[in-house]
Order: C-alpha cells, then sequence, then structure tokens
C-alpha cells in the first residue's frame, strides 16, 4: 500500500512541474520611485534634426529619452538640452511635468545595442526629473532607477 501512496505522490509532484516562461521582449521598464512601472507600448524613432527619441507609454503615462545619436555610449543628462529625459501623465487635467535639462535633474542613459539590421535598440537609464510645472511644489521631483530598454523597435527619419 505505502508503494501505491509513493507513486501516487511521484505522479503528482511530476505532474505538476511545468515551465510557464514569459518573455519580455521588447522591454521598457524601470522602478519608478521605486515601485515597479512597465510600459505597455514602446518606440524608438529619430527626427530629422538628428536627435533620436526612446519612448515608452503606459496609460495616459509617458517616459522619453532624447539623445544626440544612435551611438552606442553612455549619454549624461541634467547637463544640456542635448539629453534629457522626461516623464509627464496626461490624463489629470493639472499633472506636473517633469523633466532634466541645463542644470535640471540628473542621470544618464546608457545605449548598449543598436541593432541596424533587426532595427531595434537596448540599453538602461536611470534619472531624477524636476517639476516643471509652475505653482506645483506638491511633488518636487520624480525618480526612475534600474531602467531598461531592450529590442525596442526602431524607425529612423520620422517628418514632425
Amino acid at each position: 500500500m505505502k508503494k501505491y501512496i509513493y507513486l501516487l505522490i511521484s505522479v503528482f509532484v511530476l505532474a505538476s512541474c511545468t515551465e510557464d516562461v514569459k518573455f519580455n521582449t521588447p522591454a521598457f521598464q524601470g522602478l519608478k520611485d521605486n515601485v515597479f512601472w512597465r510600459s505597455q507600448n514602446y518606440t524608438a524613432y529619430t527626427t530629422m534634426d538628428g536627435d533620436l527619441f526612446i519612448e515608452g507609454g503606459l496609460g495616459a503615462e509617458k517616459v522619453s529619452l532624447k539623445l544626440p545619436s544612435t551611438t552606442p555610449q553612455t549619454y549624461i543628462l541634467g547637463v544640456n538640452e542635448v539629453a534629457t529625459a522626461s516623464y509627464s501623465n496626461i490624463f489629470p487635467s493639472e499633472t506636473p511635468q517633469f523633466t532634466t535639462g541645463t542644470n535640471l535633474g540628473n542621470g544618464q542613459v546608457v545605449i548598449t545595442n543598436f541593432d541596424i539590421e533587426n532595427k531595434t535598440i537596448s540599453g538602461t537609464f536611470k534619472f531624477t526629473a524636476v517639476n516643471v510645472s509652475e505653482g506645483d511644489d506638491e511633488k518636487p521631483e520624480i525618480q526612475f532607477t534600474e531602467g531598461v530598454f531592450y529590442k525596442v523597435p526602431y524607425t529612423s527619419k520620422v517628418n514632425f
């Protein structure tokens, strides 16, 4: 009788061992004020001026990274207007806008791979963006850490 019980337990144990692997490719995600944030839509494109934009959105929330080129390297934020990061939520009517810029905020964006053949871009980001909305002092800044954009689809030369 013990053999049947052991056999039955073994069958249940082996039958319950399945792998439910869910891939997150492509991805645009990070920690927004230490809370996990993953975008539902993402894109990367260059403008006619040569600026690269990498954007991720979750509902009405949007994170935008603006860089001067697609060259894999580290871009420092908060020094000038050449490389910037911004966060906005367009749903509430009077939501503050957060951005980095000349002497505003800080952070970095690292492009680790620009795949011309598959038209994707990958890298990491972290930044602290400052509230630039006038008269709104409730939340002075927003912070993204451990940010990753992985194999985000890239489109070249978008006309504005």
